[in-house]
């Protein structure tokens, strides 16, 4: 078969079967990314191998616009009326997570004799979380109740931020073990971290400011879906040029339409209407992509890993809540929705395996087989923490 006819057929018969996936997990308790990501797994190189090569190696870029889009609506959710509600929320829940995910991540793996250089850096990366899960579970919960989930927003607003405190520690961190073994504390990395915070940051403005005023004049009220998607993909491709991060630049873009387009809210709905199918075939593809041979590599370091972060994020939210005086289900239950942990951990553990390659097969190991855990169980657990913190949101703290 030609290339171009394989190429359309599996992308139909994808988005065909990820529709039969998204209604069973209509009529179940699972979630649909886990349900995705199962399927992928199935047909995928480590199950009946279905899905071609020549299909497999645009998973990249569909990963990436995929994310882009994510950005860009959970983005636009950081409006002023909403932070205003939660600000004081978001800012304690996503610092105090990440800061004891990462310190007891390490301390854990120090306890059990793993060197002090590595177990800096698995907690660093243990501190973030991945959004593209998160926003489809929400959605998916939304969408049944016919409501907004308080719960619900309040966790992506947490994780639109997750991105600025994941850079902060990680470059933090590989400045320590710069140090640590002789060569003195390395800007460096503070200034590669400040770059892909801060010029993300000015890139979604420059882009995000014009954008608000020039959107919807086309026809009055309302701009076109091709502006939309413009908007969306010149940020993207401008931040990958750039090296900076595309998550936090498209954020800012999203988040600046939102507040400063005040004669319409259409490029949200506009990008909702077509991410959908970006969606499944991101998570069929990244299912199939899950190396479960990888879990038997986990070992005591890997186990003390998982459960390093599961307490860290959970013990982390539970006290950023109470710092915050969150509702009663919030604080009980939202850290459990914070352990989905996909592109940006893998991302980091390269970086730190170049260079620190001493430590690059056992960086890589634990990295990528909790991914796998942590993807499937992941929304699961968001799915269940989200419904409970909801029904807990009238019981204030004491």
């Amino acid at each position: 078969m030609e290339s171009s006819a394989l190429f359309l057929s599996t992308l139909g018969a994808l988005l065909l079967l990820g529709l039969l996936t998204t209604t069973l997990a209509q009529r179940t308790l699972l979630p649909r990314v886990t349900l995705l990501l199962l399927f992928g797994a199935l047909i995928g190189g480590e199950g009946f191998d279905l899905i071609p090569d020549s299909f497999l190696r645009h998973f990249n870029l569909i990963a990436e616009i995929t994310l882009i889009m994510v950005g860009f609506l959970i983005g636009g959710k950081l409006t002023v009326a909403q932070l205003k509600q939660s600000a004081r929320e978001v800012f304690w829940i996503s610092a105090v997570a990440a800061l004891v995910t990462a310190a007891l991540v390490a301390g854990l793996l120090v306890l059990v004799g793993v060197s002090l250089n590595l177990a800096i850096l698995l907690g660093c990366i243990a501190s973030a979380t991945a959004p593209a899960a998160l926003l489809d579970v929400v959605g998916e919960i939304e969408r049944q109740r016919g409501q907004p989930s308080r719960a619900g927003q309040l966790l992506l607003s947490i994780v639109a931020i997750d991105d600025f405190w994941a850079l902060l520690l990680f470059a933090l961190g590989l400045s320590a073990v710069t140090a640590i073994n002789g060569g003195g504390m390395d800007a460096h990395f503070f200034s590669h971290a400040a770059w892909e915070i801060f010029a993300a940051l000015a890139l979604g403005l420059a882009i995000g400011i014009p954008a608000a005023f020039l959107t919807g004049r086309a026809s009055p009220g309302q701009p076109m879906l091709v502006e939309a998607l413009g908007i969306v993909f010149l940020c993207g491709g401008l931040a990958i040029w750039l090296e900076v991060s595309y998550l936090i630049a498209a954020m800012t873009v999203g988040a600046t339409i939102a507040n400063l387009a005040s004669h319409h809210d259409y490029p949200f709905h506009a990008i909702e209407d077509i991410e959908s199918p970006f969606m499944v075939i991101f998570f069929i593809l990244a299912g199939s992509t899950l190396e479960l041979a990888a879990l038997q590599a986990l070992g005591v370091m890997g186990l003390v890993y998982l459960l390093g972060r599961s307490v860290g994020k959970y013990l982390g939210a539970w006290l950023g809540a109470r710092i915050a005086a969150s509702d009663t289900g919030v604080r009980r239950w939202l850290g459990m929705a914070l352990l989905p942990q996909a592109g940006v951990p893998i991302g980091m553990a390269l970086v730190a395996a170049n260079q620190f390659p001493e430590y690059r097969q056992v960086l890589l190991s634990v990295v990528v087989s909790s991914t796998v855990l942590f993807d499937i169980v992941g929304p699961l657990l968001a799915r269940l923490a989200i419904t409970r913190a909801d029904g807990g949101r009238s019981q204030r703290s004491s």
